[in-house]
C-alpha cells in the first residue's frame, strides 16, 4: 500500500514566504469592506439635493486614565468598535488623568466645534459631576456632557457574559442555588451617589442571575470584597464568583480578583455593548434637552 499523503496545514506560511492561501482573498476583503465604510460615512454627509450635511457633533469618550498599559489598550479597542458601529462621527478620547491625551488637550484640539462627553465610567461620582463639566465649560468648543454609563441593562448583560466566560453556570439545583451568590467588585466612591447606582446595578444583576450580588469596593467605600464574600460565606453561600465591575484592567481589578474564592470575571473591557451604550449615551444626550441635571439623571 501506498501512504497517502498528510493534510497540507494552509495556515502556515509556505516556502519563499509566500502567504497561505486565502491571505491575498481575505486581505482584499478587508479593503473593500474598509472603502465601502468610507464611502458609506462620505455619502452620509450628503443630503438628497447634493448640499453637505454638518457633521455630526464629535464624541469624546472621557476615561479616568491608568498606569496599567492594558487600559490604554483596552480603550483604544473600545474606540475602534465605536468607528465601526457608527461610521462618519468624528470619536475622540481624553484622560481625566494618568494618560494622555489629556481632556482639556483633546477639548482644545476641537476648537468651537461641538462635541458630547460620554464618560467612560460606571456610576455617579466626583469626575462625573465636577472633573468632566469643569473641562467642559473651560473649553472653546460647545460641549455637552453625557450621564455616566450605569446603571443600564447592556452592563448588566455584559457582566453576565463575561462571568459566563470565566466559568458561571446557572444553580443546578436549589441546593445549588442557596449556596451561590456573587460580589460585584467596583472602585468605590465617597459619593453616596455611586453607591446608589452601583446597587442598582446588583440588584439588576441578582435578577439576571437568579443569585444574591452584593456590591462591594476596590477603595473609598465599604464594605471591601474580601469582607463582601466573608459575609456571604456567613450565610451559608460558598459557591461565590466576583464580577469585575471595571471597565478595563488595572490594579484595582487584580485585586479583587484575587479575593474571589471561585471564580472571577475579566473587567467590562471592549465588549460590543459597551461600545453601543457609548452610542446611546452620546445619542440620549443629543435628544435630551441642554439641562445638566435631566441628562446626569437619565439612566
Amino acid at each position: 500500500m501506498t501512504a497517502s499523503n498528510p493534510p497540507r496545514d494552509e495556515s502556515k506560511p509556505r516556502p519563499g514566504g509566500q502567504p497561505p492561501r486565502g491571505a491575498h482573498l481575505d486581505s482584499t476583503a478587508q479593503l473593500m469592506n474598509r472603502i465601502s465604510s468610507q464611502l458609506g460615512s462620505q455619502l452620509s454627509l450628503v443630503s438628497l439635493d447634493g448640499t453637505r450635511r454638518p457633521a455630526p457633533p464629535a464624541l469624546v469618550l472621557v476615561g479616568h486614565g491608568s498606569r496599567d498599559p492594558r487600559a490604554l489598550s483596552t480603550v483604544r479597542t473600545l474606540l475602534d468598535r465605536i468607528r465601526d458601529l457608527r461610521p462618519g462621527l468624528p470619536v475622540h478620547l481624553g484622560h481625566i488623568e494618568l494618560n494622555e491625551p489629556l481632556l482639556p488637550d483633546t477639548l482644545a484640539g476641537l476648537g468651537t466645534g461641538d462635541a458630547v462627553l460620554v464618560p467612560l465610567l460606571l456610576s455617579r461620582g466626583y469626575h462625573v459631576k465636577q472633573d468632566i463639566p469643569e473641562a467642559a465649560a473651560a473649553a472653546r468648543a460647545h460641549t455637552r456632557v453625557a450621564a455616566p454609563l450605569g446603571p443600564h441593562p447592556l452592563l448588566v448583560e455584559t457582566l453576565y457574559e463575561r462571568l459566563t466566560e470565566a466559568g458561571w453556570r446557572a444553580p443546578r439545583d436549589e441546593t445549588e442555588r442557596r449556596g451561590s451568590g456573587v460580589v460585584l467588585a467596583a472602585a468605590g466612591s465617597r459619593d453616596p451617589d455611586a453607591a446608589v447606582d452601583t446597587r442598582r446595578t446588583a440588584g439588576l444583576l441578582a435578577e439576571r442571575l437568579g443569585v444574591p450580588v452584593v456590591p462591594a469596593y476596590a477603595s473609598a467605600a465599604a464594605p471591601t470584597v474580601p469582607a463582601a464574600v466573608r459575609a456571604l460565606a456567613a450565610r451559608g453561600r460558598h459557591r461565590v464568583a466576583v464580577a469585575s465591575y471595571f471597565t478595563a484592567p488595572g490594579r484595582f481589578s487584580t485585586e479583587c480578583a484575587a479575593a474571589a474564592p471561585w471564580i472571577a470575571s475579566a473587567p467590562l473591557g471592549a465588549h460590543p455593548s459597551m461600545a453601543r451604550l457609548i452610542l446611546h449615551r452620546y445619542d440620549q444626550t443629543l435628544a435630551t434637552p441642554a439641562t445638566p441635571e435631566r441628562a446626569l439623571a437619565s439612566a
